[in-house]
């Protein structure tokens, strides 16, 4: 019998959920705006903006095989309402504090599932992945950069999914100070 993703430590979760890259899928567009056609559904009494964002959202590179939706809310929302609406629709919820919420949908105690999701709930302006993503996409030879960055971490990080994240970190900030500044 599997044990139950809630009863797993974060190293079995990295174990059974390692981090893959692969080509650019153009599924994803369509997966993604199918998801955000169900968040606008069940988030319709809500006054929030959705888009796709993450590597998925970016043509010709290789990603990790999880759409990255954003969800911009004004600080005024009621979050534990959101919360409970995310989760009555499957979504889990990974993170939650003042000011950002997680959810992710996809992750079955055999490993992922064809489609997997994070959603990500931010306040009103809070988009840097926004930056990020326009700046890659008008710029493919950053893009390609970006690709070699995660190639290059991807045998040292495999299954610690947050020393992978952090070890990126620098490079894009880097580019959102860029695609700001250039705006």
């Amino acid at each position: 019998m599997s044990k139950s993703l809630k009863d797993m430590t974060l190293e079995e979760l990295w174990e059974l959920f390692p981090i893959v890259l692969s080509p650019h899928n153009p599924h994803w567009t369509e997966w993604a705006k199918e998801e955000i056609a169900t968040l606008s559904a069940i988030l319709s009494g809500f006054d929030i903006k959705i888009r796709h964002i993450g590597s998925t959202a970016i043509p010709d590179i290789m990603a990790k095989p999880i759409v990255d939706i954003l969800v911009e809310i004004p600080p005024t929302t009621d979050k534990e309402a959101i919360r409970k609406i995310m989760e009555a629709a499957g979504y889990i919820c990974m993170s939650a504090s003042d000011e950002r919420m997680s959810f992710n949908k996809g992750y079955t105690p055999e490993g992922y599932a064809e489609r997997v999701f994070h959603i990500h709930f931010h306040h009103t302006g809070d988009n840097d992945e926004i930056y990020f993503r326009d700046y890659l996409i008008s710029n493919p030879y950053v893009a390609k950069e970006y690709e070699s960055i995660k190639l290059s971490l991807l045998p040292k990080f495999k299954h610690n999914r947050d020393a992978y994240t952090e070890a990126k970190t620098a490079f894009v900030k880097h580019i959102c100070a860029l695609a700001k500044s250039s705006q």
